[in-house]
């Protein structure tokens, strides 16, 4: 039988209610989906609660609870967890469900989550996103994504609550590759961005008419005009955590190693938000690559003179 999504059919289980899943699950519920949720910290999912969606005590409650089930977590080893482990998600499955895990992972572990959930007449999609905080908050997602072609098809209505764009690349793992695409390009992407602002900074420029200028020319891009005003204002706040890049930028490696590719401009970037961490900016956004940099170049960013 076909797969038939709507909010009058379809329970959804969410599992994850960080800075990205909070705000996507949020969508889910004013769409009048049926939901229930997991974080590991309650008070994460206290709005969503407040609004209407019911709390599971594991991930297998949650999905015991559902016919569709959302993880966006942290790292490979959450996903292993929230999926595959003993109280995962994939033990509250009944035949039929759908798995869709939205994490950043690792190409391989979502090939292997779509094995096992086959053997139980489930199906997993790997689906991980694009567009950080603001995305999340806007419903305006890219969403990359990889398995059976009818499921993806039959969840174009969850899709399309969450994101602006959605693409099946292909079967189990494809979405998880072309993240990987994306982070590459984000990494270096944001040396730049931070660069040029330093540059712009200690020649005395009006760092607010610069990225006027500049954004709206063949130097524009996502980062600059979203994360640029950010910068100059000494706000770095997590749209993405810097901890969670570096894990990405270290699958991408892996990953680039597995395929014999020389991958430098990636691997510098992937130091420099090591530097980033060290300095104690883990927790902070992408974009706080900026404090070391500035501190590389002598000074504190966030007391610089104006």
């Amino acid at each position: 039988m076909a797969l038939e999504i709507s909010p009058q059919k379809t329970r959804v289980g969410f599992i994850g209610t960080g800075v990205m899943g909070r705000s996507m699950c949020g969508h889910l519920v004013a769409a009048g989906y049926q939901t229930t949720v997991y974080s590991r910290t309650k008070e994460k999912a206290t709005e969503l609660i407040e609004r209407g969606a019911a709390w599971a005590a594991s991930p297998r409650e949650v999905a015991a609870a559902a016919d569709v089930v959302i993880s966006i977590v942290g790292f490979p080893s959450d996903v292993r967890q929230v999926l595959l482990g003993e109280s995962g998600a994939l033990a509250g499955c009944k035949a039929g469900n759908v798995i869709v895990d939205m994490t950043t992972s690792e190409p391989s572990l979502a090939v292997e989550i779509a094995e096992q959930a086959k053997k139980r007449g489930v199906t997993s999609i790997d689906a991980p996103v694009s567009g950080g905080d603001v995305g999340a908050r806007n419903a305006t997602l890219s969403i990359m994504i990889g398995g059976d072609a009818a499921t993806v098809t039959a969840l174009e209505p969850i899709w399309k609550t969450m994101g602006a764009k959605w693409i099946r690349q292909g079967g189990p793992g494809a979405g998880q590759h072309t993240k990987m695409v994306n982070q590459i390009l984000i990494a270096t992407g944001m040396i730049g961005v931070c660069e040029a602002l330093l540059y712009g900074y200690k020649a005395g420029l009006n760092l607010e008419t610069v990225l006027e200028s500049v954004a709206s020319g063949a130097a524009g891009s996502w980062s600059l005009s979203n994360y640029g005003p950010r910068i100059i204002a000494g706000n770095f706040d997590p749209g993405f955590f810097v901890e969670h890049f570096i894990k990405d930028m270290g699958i991408a490696l892996a990953e680039s190693r597995r395929m014999g590719l020389a991958m430098p401009g990636l691997a510098l970037a992937e130091q420099l938000y090591q530097a980033v961490a060290a300095q104690g900016h883990a927790r902070k956004g992408t974009h706080s690559l900026m404090l070391a940099l500035a501190h590389i170049s002598g000074f504190d960013w966030l007391n610089r003179p104006k």
